[in-house]
């Protein structure tokens, strides 16, 4: 994880600058402020692997002499199945519907996507201290 927090630290690095001379050049502000959204987007992502990566194992892509077989195994807990995605999916495209067909949609999309991000967090916390 060490490689990939450097990887988006150069990454924001990079659009930091392109973000400035943009802005510079073209004075027009939509796409500076994208770039540097995406500067920020960049910043948090490197922090998050950087930080993590102080915290875990060093992984095969950390190791310069690792071959590919070395990376293989179990990558972590998936859940095979969920019906949160679902909603979530529903309540969004609701929302980005609203915009276009009028804001009184959100009031139908907000409750699905507040019960499908809430459930979706607490899918496997139900009952007293127990996993499914």
């Amino acid at each position: 994880m060490k490689i990939q927090g450097r990887m988006f630290f150069w990454l924001s690095i990079f659009v930091l600058v392109m973000a400035v001379v943009y802005g510079v050049w073209s004075k027009e502000p939509a796409g500076t402020t994208a770039l540097f959204l995406a500067f920020g987007l960049c910043i948090m992502i490197g922090f998050y692997l950087g930080f993590t990566a102080r915290r875990v194992d060093a992984g095969a892509q950390d190791d310069k002499e690792a071959d590919v077989a070395d990376g293989a195994g179990e990558l972590g807990f998936f859940s095979p199945h969920s019906w949160q995605p679902l909603s979530l999916a529903v309540g969004g495209a609701l929302a980005f519907l609203g915009i276009a067909v009028g804001w009184w949609l959100l009031y139908f999309s907000a409750p699905l996507i507040a019960i499908g991000l809430f459930g979706w967090v607490f899918e496997y916390y139900r009952g007293e201290n127990r996993t499914q």
